[in-house]
């Protein structure tokens, strides 16, 4: 379906025109303090919003529903970023919609709203209904509701006909109910947020280290002699751990840099909380920004291992930790040979970084007793994700980099409890110890057949094998690939569900009925029979940690997210003698003591994570030790890939601007890239503007074709970046419309978001 057929838009742009100033040399600073007082100021008020950001991220505070970068041991008084700012301040907001909003507001008016204008309208304030053939949303009371996705549930010929959705927002005790609810439905269909990000981590790492998360600590950072960033622009998307890298940097660690943009918040920070942070120049960050061509990770990795091989080659046994790679690894042999074929002229051409720099990153890694590898996005979300991943490892692993204090691998996280989610046992493809432990605990009988991910969910939707949709938070229409595809999926279903805390385009293209469930935020007071209750994160280094919310709810009407999978399941499953819902969403102690039993690592639950920093889950690569089948670490050998581009065609990756979070869109503006009042951009080299005849401001459609279809995403403007030649970059979710839902990482299964093939039409 091409974006032109559709007769209401799936993606609206609200542009006011397009202004281009100089891209920022230095993030942070005095303009991130002012954008964060503004926002607040606007959002919640002066006493509200400073009331509310001084609890964000503190022992008896909240967890920042941004990033989910650890918090320090020594907290500042002002534990927040800029970004994560916003995000509290957008969540926390006092205007609030209902019933009433929607009697003057049509579902087909509203699709013609920008996400941006939706998301601006308020928290949404009691359980809204969509019944069949109504063109809006009307009030309905909790029971209805709950009952009325009871009925379709049931219904349903196969419980594997619903798919069960999870957005990394919520909290471990929500997540476990829910996986808990599902698997006692019936199915496994547990599709969540990780299978569009960081999905080929988890698969890259579990396949060689044996666990599907990083191995350092934030107190590596503090230890470190390197630190390589790759495919990760923290300075937008992490910002705390700008601090980190600051910090690291002072203390003499050496950055490389690896990124196809060349993004200010890896070259200099200005913390705002510092003087010099607001008045001096800041600190510089990277020492060697590497600018690959996109998805030339690959590429470049093994032109700097293979300097390293040589310079081995040269002093044996000075380079390499041999008795590591005896001891620890297998697989050695066949990866050298494979480094020793491949021809330097590939790598320079296919990373497009020339040999002198490669050489350069090389001595680096080559100096560093300790040495950590950081990436997000840049790296998950190719085809050859997966590969990406474990090429990083092949690196950390030549110097025995993983199990050392000061050095291992850092996936960052995106999202607040996108891991803890999937410890929780959000997961489609569960481990059978896991589902031996339910069974047991719970007295039920799980089902044994891996479920739908989000790329199997979407194409069951739209062929009608699944007829029931219910997202835990999120907004699954934007942030899916394939935005036009996933609109007429959705639409197919019987019944759509949305657990939400703000109005986004997943509410506006449903099912034949539609349900919205307002739920309470992070931010805010979750009291229930046994009194006020807080919830338990894990952030992307796996420590688990408390959050407490303290503002009163937006409504009276809205209920926890605990108390919302409760009440689905007792209306779906009716009463169990062995899951007793109600009693476990009164006290979360009782939640938490169920968790501690099915799942290892969560010993002494209730007592550990009261304790001022939380605990860590065993991670044992942090330790040295390697949970594979073998007991050892892998090498593997991949290939580089290639991407052989026609004249006219661009290589395309999505970013977000500065002022969003996930596909929450704040203003139009793109602060550090000097991009403002529009995001219906495509960024290119200016010689290849050049070559094909554009000017700044040309309006042109993107076009990309898979399997004979044409994909069109119409009226965006070109602006020149520093970016590689033949690449281009579009903000994420505008550009989602032209990701094929099957152009996907191999194994992953993970959207390839920063690596379509475009061509543009004048």
């Amino acid at each position: 379906m091409k974006e032109s057929d559709s007769k209401t838009p799936i993606v609206v742009s609200d542009d006011e025109g397009l202004e281009l100033t100089s891209p920022s040399e230095v993030a942070g600073g005095l303009p991130a303090v002012m954008a964060t007082m503004a926002h607040a100021r606007k959002k919640m008020g002066v006493f509200r919003g400073t009331k509310t950001l001084l609890r964000v991220n503190k022992e008896d505070g909240f967890d920042c529903p941004g990033c989910a970068w650890p918090d320090p041991e020594h907290r500042a008084p002002a534990e927040f970023c800029e970004n994560g700012a916003k995000a509290v301040a957008d969540e926390a907001m006092v205007d609030t919609i209902g019933a009433a909003f929607f009697e003057e507001h049509s579902i087909d008016e509203l699709r013609g709203k920008s996400g941006r204008w939706l998301n601006a309208q308020g928290r949404l304030s009691e359980p809204l209904v969509r019944r069949r053939g109504s063109d809006r949303y009307e009030a309905i009371s909790w029971q209805e509701a709950f009952e009325l996705v009871a009925e379709h549930l049931q219904d349903l010929d196969s419980p594997d006909e619903a798919i069960f959705y999870t957005s990394g927002r919520t909290s471990n005790e929500a997540a476990f109910l829910y996986q808990l609810f599902v698997r006692a439905f019936g199915t496994n269909n547990l599709p969540d947020c990780s299978n569009m990000c960081h999905e080929s981590s988890g698969v890259g790492l579990s396949e060689v280290i044996g666990i599907g998360k990083g191995t350092v600590l934030l107190e590596d950072f503090e230890r470190t002699d390197a630190i390589f960033v790759i495919g990760q622009n923290p300075g937008t998307n992490h910002p705390r751990m700008m601090t980190a890298l600051q910090a690291a940097a002072r203390k003499g660690a050496r950055i490389v840099s690896v990124n196809p943009m060349r993004e200010p918040g890896l070259l200099r920070f200005k913390h705002p909380q510092e003087v010099a942070g607001v008045l001096g120049k800041g600190t510089e960050l990277t020492e060697l920004y590497l600018q690959v061509r996109v998805n030339g990770d690959v590429a470049l990795l093994k032109g700097i291992m293979k300097e390293m091989l040589e310079e081995e080659d040269r002093r044996p046994g000075e380079i390499f930790d041999r008795g590591f790679i005896e001891e620890n690894t297998e697989g050695f042999e066949a990866f050298v040979e494979d480094l020793r074929a491949v021809e330097w002229e590939e790598i320079l051409e296919c990373s497009g970084i020339d040999r002198a720099s490669i050489r350069a990153a090389a001595e680096i890694a080559m100096e560093a007793e300790r040495l950590i590898c950081c990436w997000a996005m840049g790296l998950t979300q190719h085809k050859n994700g997966v590969a990406n991943i474990q090429e990083v490892v092949n690196f950390l692993l030549l110097r025995g980099q993983i199990g050392r204090p000061g050095a291992g691998a850092c996936p960052v996280r995106g999202h607040s409890n996108v891991q803890g989610d999937r410890t929780m046992g959000i997961w489609e493809a569960p481990k059978p110890e896991f589902l031996e432990r339910l069974d047991e605990v719970f007295g039920m009988e799980c089902p044994r057949e891996h479920g739908l991910n989000t790329v199997q969910a979407i194409k069951a939707m739209r062929s009608g094998e699944a007829k029931v949709f219910v997202a835990m938070g999120g907004n699954f229409l934007s942030a899916s690939p394939d935005t036009n595809l996933t609109a007429e999926a959705l639409e197919k279903c019987r019944l759509t569900v949305q657990i939400s805390t703000k109005l986004n385009r997943s509410h506006l293209f449903t099912g034949e009925q539609a349900l919205i469930l307002p739920c309470l935020a992070r931010t805010e007071s979750d009291v229930q029979a046994a009194g006020q209750q807080f919830v338990t994160v894990e952030n992307s280094m796996g420590i688990v940690h408390r959050s407490k919310g303290a503002l009163p709810p937006a409504s009276d009407e809205l209920l926890s997210e605990p108390a919302i999978v409760a009440g689905l399941a007792r209306a779906t499953l009716g009463d169990s003698p062995r899951i007793d819902w109600e009693g476990l969403v009164g006290d979360y102690d009782r939640i938490r003591d169920q968790i501690e039993a099915v799942i290892p690592g969560f010993e002494d639950y209730n007592r550990r994570v009261r304790e001022p920093r939380g605990f860590a889950l065993p991670n044992p690569p942090r330790e040295g030790r390697f949970p594979t089948e073998s007991g050892k670490a892998k090498f593997t050998v991949h290939t580089i890939p290639r991407h052989d581009l026609s004249d006219g065609e661009y290589l395309m990756m999505t970013i977000r601007s500065h002022d969003q979070f996930n596909t929450t869109v704040y203003t139009n503006d793109d602060r550090y890239r000097g991009i403002k009042q529009a995001r219906r951009v495509v960024m290119l080299n200016p010689r290849d503007m050049e070559e094909a005849g554009l000017k700044t401001g040309d309006v042109v459609d993107l076009i990309s074709e898979y399997d004979g279809q044409e994909r069109v995403a119409p009226a965006f403007k070109v602006v020149p970046y520093e970016i590689p030649r033949r690449s281009a970059g579009t903000y994420f979710p505008e550009a989602n419309v032209l990701i094929p839902v099957d152009e996907y990482a191999h194994r992953s299964f993970t959207p390839v978001s920063k690596s379509i093939v475009i061509r543009l039409r004048v």
